[in-house]
């Protein structure tokens, strides 16, 4: 048995609060970095050591298979391998799995992984059409949104309407029926969903006095992590855990609530206090993460307007590089100064593993991967499975299986099967599945290495059981390379080195994030990103898409804390491009370099052209809605929200403007330029008494605002 005494060594003041603290419901918000987990499992190691806790009665609850593995792996370290450490689905399941047969008298129903094809059926029934893949993605989504809010197919549309929820292409009304025929669906081939899980466990232990008794009675402390991220289903299905005991730790920062659109609220943990009187709130704010520059640099984001959200972080990590802001011309420039950035810390000694470009949706990935690849960078795409799901890492382990026996070195057998597979040393220079499998198959054999560094005389059956442990424990190893991911997927996560790119109005805060809640957010998530990096940390931006078009603003969460200089250097070699002297003046709204001598008044040059409008941007909509009607189909199969925004953006001028947007095909110009020419025309026109677009212009010194299409 672990002294408590020692347990307790290595803990700061408020982590030991955390792991002492018994007999009332404890809350602990804790910032990024702050120990978290070192705290709860601390805490779970001290009470079993002590005898507050009983290990087999501990159950600590998290949201993803990575976050619940790394519990058990730390909970093992620290000597109680029979502490319980699961998500939420996975423990809801085991339950629901163990007590349904008695209680209803047949088996669960089988968890079904076809989803989408059920949704297809559900969908292309009621919308008399195919629904594309995207659309399907979304539907699942939203319906997942009212299943862990307990919103039923009946009520879905009022609520949505309430709450501003929307599926691109498909009205509330619709998406309600499509939720009751999906469902209908799986009633009749008898099988429940994932998050049907949660209500399968909720209807279980809300309906059977027995079950409910003996669930408690086998779990009788409680820890949840990341509980800003709790849904309402999620709530409910722990309260039906916890009855009226006091023993329940929750962890969270309601500073990193980025999941909302999912159905987290953190309202749960902000109030805590409140639904448990007597509580005890304990704040981690001591950062061991990042550099005192990071740290002060997150606090200035997510307090920029007062007293945010989540506790002010404290920097330990001593003093390293201030954070570079930096401008590109256009997003290909960007992607290849930042492939230049991390060329330069690769070079210093920072392992690629150590470094990650982080973005804020899937479609700015392949502007990396190019300038990446041909920078020489090796990369790899942060998936949503787990490593050890992955079908080539399966099929490399069945086939090391098929290898027990044979005589030969370790590391031999472990590269010859791989090769077999179709690995080779060096990545394949394209870019999608094959360099995912490849990224895959390279991390498999650096485990090896690593197993056979630790072990000299390790055996394969010995290796292949350290990997069966580490898939039950769902540890992944690092890639091997500068990590891609989207900042949603980056949450939990940390590196040297961060790369914030695309930090541009439109982008972050995302276009369709419209109510002060949805910014607020969109605000988080750059927290977020920004709380990953431990030392070294670059934001930038582009001015424009591909070098056409308005240019765009930096995003209002940089201002009043990014430098005024310091724009990128451009791709060399450029057609019309020239170089920037590091002295320049940049224009805070678009983003513009200016000449030497120039002056700036509030932010602004005269002459600044602007953003794309609201005006514009409605018009358009309001097209694509009365043309998609008229021809019966859903809006996106006109345009997409993202083509439509990009031509708000670009204000093409003419047919081979239009035609360089994506997804503006030869057909889709030939039956809508016309009339998007039209809009585009009438969205420059400012109506009387309305301010579209407003700039300053020098007159006498002072600064005067003027409407788009006045004379300068």
């Amino acid at each position: 048995m672990p002294d408590p005494d020692a347990l307790l060594a290595a803990l700061d003041p408020e982590q030991r609060a955390v792991a002492t603290s018994f007999g009332a419901p404890v809350a602990v918000i804790a910032g990024a970095g702050t120990g978290k987990t070192r705290a709860i499992t601390h805490r779970i190691a001290y009470g079993c050591a002590t005898g507050a806790y009983d290990p087999v009665a501990v159950l600590a609850v998290t949201f993803t298979t990575r976050a619940a593995g790394e519990l058990r792996g730390r909970l093992r370290s620290l000597g109680f391998p029979r502490v319980q450490a699961r998500t939420f689905h996975s423990a809801a399941l085991r339950q629901a799995q163990y007590f349904w047969p008695n209680a209803m008298g047949h088996e669960l129903p089988r968890v079904s992984d076809h989803r989408a094809g059920m949704m297809a059926e559900a969908a292309g029934r009621l919308l008399g059409h195919r629904a594309e893949s995207g659309t399907l993605r979304d539907l699942l989504t939203e319906i997942s949104w009212a299943k862990v809010s307990n919103v039923p197919p009946a009520d879905y549309a009022e609520l949505a309407a309430d709450q501003g929820r929307e599926v691109s292409g498909v009205d509330a009304t619709a998406v309600g029926r499509i939720y009751g025929r999906y469902e209908q669906i799986k009633s009749d081939r008898g099988v429940i969903d994932f998050d049907d899980v949660l209500l399968c466990a909720v209807a279980l232990l809300s309906d059977h006095d027995d079950v409910r008794t003996q669930v408690r009675r086998t779990y009788r402390h409680l820890v949840v992590d990341e509980y800003q991220d709790v849904s309402p289903l999620q709530q409910k299905l722990l309260e039906l855990w916890l009855a009226e005991r006091p023993d329940l730790c929750v962890v969270g920062d309601a500073a990193q609530t980025i999941h909302s659109f999912a159905g987290a609220r953190s309202s749960y943990l902000t109030r805590f206090g409140v639904r448990h009187p007597g509580a005890e709130i304990i704040r981690l704010v001591r950062d061991y993460r990042s550099t005192t520059q990071v740290v002060d640099l997150a606090n200035r984001v997510l307090h920029a307007r007062g007293p945010g959200e989540g506790v002010r972080l404290i920097a330990q990590g001593g003093s390293g590089p201030q954070p570079r802001f930096t401008q590109a011309a256009t997003e290909p420039d960007e992607a290849a100064e930042v492939a230049r950035w991390l060329s330069g810390l690769i070079a210093d000694g920072v392992p690629p593993s150590e470094l990650a470009v982080l973005y804020r949706i899937h479609a700015q990935s392949p502007a990396y991967e190019a300038a990446l690849s041909k920078a020489g960078v090796p990369f790899s795409l942060r998936a949503s499975e787990g490593f050890f799901q992955r079908p080539e890492v399966r099929a490399a382990l069945i086939a090391l299986r098929g290898q027990l026996g044979a005589p030969g070195d370790v590391l031999e057998t472990v590269r010859g099967v791989l090769a077999g597979q179709g690995w080779t040393t060096e990545p394949p220079s394209g870019q999608g599945q094959a360099r995912e499998r490849w990224e895959s198959w390279a991390a498999l054999f650096q485990l090896a290495v690593d197993h056979v560094a630790e072990a000299p005389a390790a055996t394969l059956a010995e290796l292949l059981g350290e990997l069966d442990e580490r898939a039950r424990a769902e540890h992944a190893p690092a890639g091997a390379g500068v990590t891609l991911s989207t900042l949603h997927a980056a949450k939990g996560l940390e590196w040297e080195g961060v790369a914030l790119v695309g930090v541009q109005e439109g982008t972050l805060p995302f276009a369709l994030a419209q109510s002060p809640e949805q910014v607020a957010e969109e605000r988080r998530l750059l927290y977020v990103g920004i709380t990953r990096a431990k030392r070294h940390l670059w934001i930038s931006w582009a001015s424009s898409r591909n070098g056409g078009g308005a240019r765009r603003k930096p995003s209002r969460f940089l201002d009043g804390i990014r430098p005024e200089t310091e724009p990128a250097r451009p791709e060399r070699g450029g057609a019309g491009r020239k170089s920037r002297s590091k002295h320049s003046l940049v224009c805070r709204v678009c983003g513009g370099t200016l000449a030497a001598g120039a002056e700036l008044k509030l932010g602004r040059h005269a002459g600044c052209p602007s953003n794309y409008d609201e005006r514009t941007w409605e018009l358009l909509r309001e097209w694509r809605r009365q043309e998609a009607a008229e021809a019966g189909l859903p809006a996106f199969c006109v345009f997409t929200d993202a083509t439509l925004m990009a031509i708000a953006e670009s204000r093409p001028a003419d047919e081979h403007g239009l035609l360089a947007i994506a997804g503006v095909g030869r057909s889709k110009a030939d039956k809508y330029a016309d009339a998007v020419f039209s809009i585009l025309r009438a969205g420059s026109v400012v109506p009387a008494g309305q301010q579209l677009g407003e700039h300053p212009t020098e007159t006498g010194g002072d600064v005067q605002l003027r409407q788009d299409g006045d004379s300068a």
